[in-house]
């Protein structure tokens, strides 16, 4: 039966289903296709594809096993450039085509590829859906602040008064916090990264890929020509150290050049310190990623202070990650118990149906 076969090929402990075959010895460029990158010169796109090209050899699984599936946008042209499977999709609706592969095919490796844009505006619906669904897919979100493609109109992640070519006199639109939303939406791994840390960019898409369920990674990407610098804060090695805290679970809020600032709870609002005589390491938060309330509290890290007062560094690496059923393991063990209980279907009568009228 199809739903046997499907399963007996599902790995319940992996999102990945060749693990149990033998893999060639790949490297990163075994997974770079014969196409040329036409992205712009400079463009961040060049990195993140660099390090998932990279990061496919420690995931362990076969090219031939290995989807990609974009929306619309300049970061949709990542499955050309992969050498694996891949779909060019439709605008806004790469979660959902990648949730109907997921669930007819749950031994795939599936990656979703998407842009702030793409995401956040015409694919918003799909975006949540895939997150509460908790479908096992990867999902990389590019944001760059920024339609690129259709030449620098604001995007739903643009900040509040962004002049674009779509907004001269500055955007009134509120923007989009993507880790608020995927949390928001009940997401069970949420984590950012950035294109101009390559090392940590690796170092969390292996982590996506480890996880079982909708592993949602922000990456920040810088578009040279239409928003240049948006993250210049925290990309630049003489601002990075004070405008950047790196999560690590079990480990206290520490950053600054010299590891002198942290950040402390005074009763569930956070606060900025200085490590001193008065003030240790033990005295401040402590990162657990399977506390939904201190995600929260770091996703809201932006400019405007969570607690009303000083400036909060911007967090990377994993906000969130606990484990919850997944929606593709649901539907295939629901399939087989109908099999088990009802038999093979019948097309003929599921079309014509349990009723039938004579129209007169």
């Amino acid at each position: 039966m199809v739903f046997d076969t499907i399963l007996s090929k599902h790995v319940s402990d992996s999102k990945n289903g060749s693990l149990l075959e033998e893999i060639p010895n790949y490297v990163g460029k075994d997974f770079s296709s014969d196409q040329d990158v036409r992205w712009c010169p400079g463009c961040g796109d060049y990195t993140i594809l660099k390090q998932v090209q990279n990061a496919m050899p420690d995931i362990g699984v076969r090219k031939e096993d290995v989807v990609f599936i974009s929306g619309i946008g300049c970061a949709a042209r990542f499955p050309y450039y992969m050498d694996t499977y891949g779909l060019h999709s439709i605008h806004g609706r790469a979660a959902a085509i990648a949730t109907g592969l997921k669930v007819t095919r749950p031994e795939l490796s599936v990656w979703v590829i998407s842009g702030d844009g793409d995401s956040l505006s015409i694919g918003g619906n799909h975006f949540i859906h895939a997150l509460r669904r908790n479908v096992n897919v990867n999902y990389l979100l590019f944001n760059n602040e920024i339609y690129g493609l259709t030449k620098g109109q604001y995007s739903p992640t643009s900040p509040q008064g962004s002049t674009t070519k779509s907004t001269p006199f500055g955007s009134l639109d509120h923007a989009f916090n993507p880790l608020s939303v995927a949390l928001g939406a009940d997401g069970t791994f949420v984590a950012r990264a950035m294109d101009r840390d390559p090392k940590h960019l690796n170092e969390m898409i292996l982590r996506a890929n480890q996880h079982r369920g909708t592993s949602m990674l922000e990456i920040y990407q810088n578009c040279i020509v239409f928003n240049d610098g948006a993250f210049g804060l925290f990309t630049d090695k003489q601002s990075r150290p004070a405008e950047t805290i790196y999560l690590e679970h079990g480990k206290p809020l520490i950053f600054g050049k010299d590891k002198n600032r942290g950040i402390r709870l005074d009763s569930y609002k956070p606060e900025v310190v200085d490590l001193n005589d008065d003030i240790s390491p033990d005295d401040l938060w402590i990162h657990d990623e399977q506390d939904s309330y201190k995600a929260h509290l770091l996703s809201r890290f932006f400019d405007t202070p969570t607690s009303g007062e000083g400036h909060f560094p911007r967090p990377f690496g994993v906000l969130y990650a606990v484990e919850r059923d997944c929606y593709d393991d649901l539907v295939c063990k629901q399939n087989l118990a109908i099999l088990e209980k009802k038999g093979e279907p019948d097309l003929d009568a599921l079309l014509e149906g349990p009723e039938t009228w004579e129209v007169k």
